[in-house]
């Protein structure tokens, strides 16, 4: 059994190469030797987002608390709120953060292929989000 006491891991600041806006990510659980998924808490403040992205195994999102906005390519933006459940499929393109007035934070999980979680792509434009 592993047990993380909260406070022992420390905060990150999202890359300002991956995010848009202020981005805070607090580290769940890292994937161990034996498993491929990780987790951490995602908080973006309002007008927050990540760019487009793809994981290779999927990505699992849990609202937690604020009002957010998801979008997959080709598809509208989608409003998101404490409780919802996001999957998205592996390889599909795909972006999320906050509304344009309130924070947004959620819990996000994904696996790793061959030491790969995540592709980077181009930032979200400003017109792309106020869709």
């Amino acid at each position: 059994m592993k047990i993380i006491k909260n406070g022992t891991q420390s905060s990150i600041k999202g890359s300002e190469d991956w995010f848009t806006g202020a981005v805070r990510i607090d580290p769940l659980f890292a994937k161990e030797a034996t498993t491929r998924a990780a987790g951490n808490l995602v908080t973006f403040e309002p007008g927050a987002r990540t760019a487009w992205h793809t994981h290779p195994a999927g990505q699992t999102l849990i609202v937690v608390s604020g009002l957010g906005w998801v979008q997959k390519e080709g598809e509208a933006v989608f409003e998101i709120q404490p409780g919802d459940v996001i999957y998205f499929e592996p390889n599909e393109k795909h972006w999320h953060g906050a509304s344009p007035n309130k924070a947004m934070s959620h819990i996000a999980i994904q696996e790793e292929i061959n030491g790969i979680a995540v592709t980077w792509m181009e930032k979200v434009s400003e017109e792309q989000y106020s869709k």
